[in-house]
């Protein structure tokens, strides 16, 4: 989706700002995919006891004022675009590195949950097939590909958001056409929102924690801010109405998902619970249609993720925050950081067999919400602490964001808390030793030109 141009004959080439508000808005929607909620629809359905609707509303408040802020954010820094660079710069180099570390843990987890997705989806069609063999398969497939120095093109993600948005509609289609021959009072269709039986806020808290899940990605756009026309305006509403229609997307898939199944438990296999939603509303044909759907969705997100991760590592290798020798070499005949393309092919086959989906999403999401209170401080710090001009919003914004995101942080299983914060602890000591108290030069968590 970028362009170059020449900015003198024989000079060297610059990115044009070619793109337009509603290219930045569907590139957002191709990086968190229309089907987003789908994955972890029946983990939610079962920690929120039901309302899941409720959940995905929750989080799109909390993603919106986030959004905001790293709209805000990409003003001040348009060539960098990471919550790193915004809070080592605008708070403290600790600080920074702390929400660098925080976004190693993610890019190293996508990999994982992913090949955990989509070996559980296989399951569905070839069910003799162990589990085992399944994580074995696509996690050796993700490292194999990218060995290869095989990387999908814009392009074809753009034809895998337009075929899922195809699936997508189909589905609603066909839960509206079931919805319509049953017969559902007004207190039926209210439950989704709100059922007085099973409703706790803690509970819904906990599944908002993890429905954030769906938003993931939209920082992305940020990344762009060197190609966009008007970026001082484009980023920051761009992002907003990426999370917006994400956010009722979202809410109207498993709305109508809750609708059809009548129940927020069971489900035959909570990981991929919407797929059997959708069997029923269906019958096979959806079921089949829906789960390989989604695997291709998760096998292109994994893919992707596990090289993102293995280019982030080479970045932190080269600057000497992780050791050279190992992290920061590349293969000379294939142009790719292969030892971290296989350290992360590990990690995908051990994460696959030892974790469970829901706790590598929650992990996810500890790292995430840190990226996201730390670029709602910083956006908090430069517009009102340290600006000459300050307004009402200026203040009011970034802290609500920052207190959302952190309320939902606190309201994630303890596991996820206590895994989360064993990799934080040894990223802080590691860092600590390598800074010599955060002293010297702060490592960049940046990922590498392409």
């Amino acid at each position: 989706m970028s362009a170059t141009q020449p900015s003198t004959v024989g000079g060297p080439a610059r990115l044009k700002r070619a793109l337009t508000l509603w290219d930045l808005i569907f590139y957002g929607i191709v990086l968190i995919q229309p089907v987003a909620p789908m994955g972890i629809f029946g983990v939610v359905s079962l920690e929120a006891r039901g309302h899941v609707v409720t959940t995905i509303l929750i989080g799109m408040c909390a993603m919106l004022l986030t959004a905001v802020s790293y709209g805000r954010m990409a003003r001040v820094y348009p060539s960098a675009g990471s919550a790193f660079t915004y809070v080592g710069r605008e708070l403290n180099s600790g600080l920074g590195y702390v929400t660098g570390w925080s976004m190693v843990m993610d890019y190293v987890l996508n990999p994982i949950i992913c090949t955990i997705w989509c070996s559980k989806a296989a399951m569905n069609v070839l069910p003799d097939v162990p589990y085992p063999v399944w994580v074995t398969f696509f996690a050796s497939l993700f490292t194999a590909l990218n060995l290869r120095g095989v990387k999908a093109s814009a392009r074809t993600n753009e034809i895998l958001a337009a075929a899922m948005s195809v699936v997508l509609l189909l589905f609603l289609g066909t839960a509206i056409r079931y919805l319509r021959g049953i017969e559902l009072g007004r207190h039926d269709l209210l439950l989704p929102f709100y059922n007085p039986e099973t409703f706790s806020l803690p509970v819904v808290l906990t599944g908002a924690s993890i429905a954030s899940l769906t938003y993931i990605g939209f920082d992305g756009i940020s990344t762009l801010s060197e190609e966009v026309e008007n970026p001082r305006r484009n980023i920051m509403l761009a992002t907003v109405l990426t999370c917006l229609i994400i956010g009722v997307l979202a809410a109207v898939q498993v709305y109508l998902a809750q609708l059809v199944w009548g129940d927020w438990k069971g489900f035959p296999d909570v990981d991929t619970a919407f797929v059997y939603v959708a069997r029923k509303a269906g019958g096979q044909f959806m079921f089949y249609l829906l789960n390989v759907t989604l695997l291709v969705a998760n096998f292109g997100s994994g893919a992707g993720s596990h090289l993102g991760a293995a280019r982030l590592l080479y970045g932190m290798g080269r600057e000497d925050a992780l050791p050279r020798s190992f992290f920061g070499v590349i293969d000379s005949r294939r142009n790719i950081p292969r030892n971290n393309v296989l350290l992360v092919g590990a990690f995908a086959l051990v994460g696959g067999l030892m974790l469970t989906y829901q706790l590598g999403a929650e992990m996810l999401n500890f790292g995430a919400f840190i990226a996201f209170m730390g670029v709602n401080l910083a956006a908090f710090t430069h517009y009102w602490v340290r600006s000459d001009r300050r307004r009402f919003q200026d203040f009011v914004l970034p802290m609500l964001g920052f207190l959302i995101c952190l309320y939902l942080w606190l309201s994630l299983r303890w596991p996820a808390k206590v895994a989360g914060g064993v990799w934080l602890g040894a990223g802080v000591l590691y860092g600590a030793i390598k800074t010599r108290g955060f002293r010297t030069n702060l490592v960049s968590f940046d990922l590498p030109p392409e």
